[in-house]
């Protein structure tokens, strides 16, 4: 493990919406690319990444709920939408020369590899870039469980959580301006504190499991390397107790 790095092997969480960029729908090549930018600096600096995408700027499970749709089979629709945002990752980030491998939690082999424990770990040990689609594979959990679930599976030392804001404020800093930023908080802070960052099945997992939780802005270029150096940028959920 180089010397200049505090995290080796990480899971990084990013929303469907961190793919669509300035978009109203869909996938942004710009932030797409951007993305795999960062990816590929964190990798040459010898990390070993695992990334799981969400499906929100396709379809949301939860908002096709409220419209109707039964709940199963929103979810599951929201599932095949994250792989199609791994699809759409993985060309992007081997056109930037990353091996990658994506695997998902329900089978469609003729896509990708199913999901198998000891199959992604050793992909990661070979140097490639994983992209972790389909959630868990069961309806009623988030894809950011699934990022937790996975963290705990492979071995991650940490939950990377890329965002569009600086880390984890009081209330949503774009809609209030006197919302509090927090540098470090307790994993009982999230929830006592109800930020919405990650969901709670989430936390807990993280907390279970001593899986330290990073939030900061993935959009600024740079971020994700600072991150794994240790800088002080973002918001850290660990068992210690927050300000």
């Amino acid at each position: 493990m180089p010397s200049n790095l505090k995290y080796k092997r990480v899971l990084l969480k990013i929303s469907g919406e961190g793919l669509q960029g300035d978009e109203n729908y869909g996938i942004s090549d710009k932030r797409t690319t951007e993305i795999a930018e960062e990816v590929l600096e964190a990798r040459n600096a010898g990390a070993e990444i695992a990334l799981v995408v969400g499906g929100g700027n396709i379809f949301r499970g939860l908002s096709g709920a409220e419209i109707g749709f039964d709940r199963v089979a929103g979810d599951y629709m929201g599932m095949l939408a994250t792989v199609i945002n791994a699809l759409a990752l993985q060309v992007v980030l081997e056109k930037k020369g990353i091996h990658t491998r994506v695997l998902t939690a329900i089978a469609m082999e003729q896509l990708a590899e199913p999901y198998i424990r000891r199959r992604a770990i050793r992909h990661l040990e070979k140097g490639r870039v994983i992209i972790l689609a389909g959630g868990t594979g069961n309806p009623y959990f988030t894809t950011d469980t699934a990022a937790a679930l996975r963290a705990v599976e492979i071995g991650a030392e940490v939950v990377l959580k890329g965002t569009k804001v600086d880390g984890i404020y009081s209330s949503d800093p774009v809609k209030n301006k006197n919302a509090i930023f927090y540098n470090k908080l307790s994993y009982l802070d999230v929830i006592d504190k109800d930020l919405r960052i990650m969901d709670h099945t989430a936390v807990t997992l993280c907390a279970e499991n001593k899986i330290p939780i990073h939030v900061f802005n993935l959009s600024i270029k740079g971020n994700l390397a600072k991150v794994l150096k240790g800088e002080k940028i973002g918001t850290i959920v660990s068992g210690n107790k927050g300000d």
